[in-house]
């Protein structure tokens, strides 16, 4: 059973390849991800984050998710250098790492309903778990000069892959230790890791290094990486090339 719909400002794909599979089940993994667009959208004016930003909510008074994505936000800080920030300008936004965290949520949910197989593409962030039709799942990297062209397909499971640039939003990504220069030597890095809420945070946070970001993903145990530069060059880290689909 598949289904898409948009949430989070974005389409949400989520499909389970198994017989036992029921529209509940796809609802509740759809409500999980409309409760936290409800709790932490800085768009909707009476989100957690919204309010924690006018002063209307005290930390302290947060939902348990809203301290346990602040917690997880200033680890990745400290992890990467500085590199993922949530603060700017004085206010909270912890985007970068909510959808990635969102999509392991709703992964969760279906596992704990004993679920094995299955697909879910939260704006081209994506977590795969066993196998489709007795295949590995099979994920495109889009071409960011050509959006209908995949540059690498790769064959994988119990994976997530996240993807972080500037062909589809512009320059939305900034790097923190230097917020007014736009990042503009690569368009796109796609992160391999072992969940989609590693590879998430850590796309975001090497797109924000620049040209050096494909060497943070290298140096990261259980990951690789995928960089595109303005000059349609691609990088790859050494370990990348085992998840590229090989046809007979």
């Amino acid at each position: 059973m598949k289904q898409t719909r948009l949430l989070m400002g974005m389409p949400i794909t989520v499909e389970v390849v198994e017989p036992s599979v029921t529209r509940d089940d796809l609802e509740r993994v759809f409500a999980s991800f409309a409760a936290v667009d409800e709790t932490f959208s800085t768009y909707k004016e009476a989100s957690e984050i919204s309010r924690l930003n006018r002063g209307e909510l005290a930390l302290e008074d947060a939902s348990e998710q809203v301290k346990t994505v602040l917690r997880l936000s200033e680890q990745t800080r400290q992890e990467t250098r500085g590199y993922f920030n949530i603060e700017h300008a004085g206010s909270i936004d912890p985007s970068g790492l909510v959808k990635g965290w969102a999509i392991q949520q709703a992964a969760d949910i279906l596992r704990q309903r004993g679920f094995r197989h299955f697909y879910i593409d939260a704006g081209g962030d994506i977590q795969v778990a066993g196998k489709n039709q007795g295949r590995l799942w099979r994920i495109g990297i889009r071409n960011p000069f050509n959006r209908g062209e995949n540059v690498k397909v790769l064959a994988l499971t119990e994976r997530g892959v996240a993807t972080s640039g500037s062909a589809i939003r512009g320059q939305h990504i900034y790097n923190p230790h230097d917020p007014e220069t736009p990042l503009l030597d690569i368009v796109s890095i796609t992160v391999i890791g072992p969940n989609i809420y590693e590879a998430d945070r850590f796309a975001t946070a090497a797109f924000a290094m620049g040209r050096r970001g494909i060497l943070f993903i290298e140096q990261l145990e259980g990951f690789e990486g995928y960089m595109i530069d303005a000059q349609a060059r691609a990088t790859f880290t050494s370990g990348f090339e085992r998840y590229v689909l090989r046809e007979p």
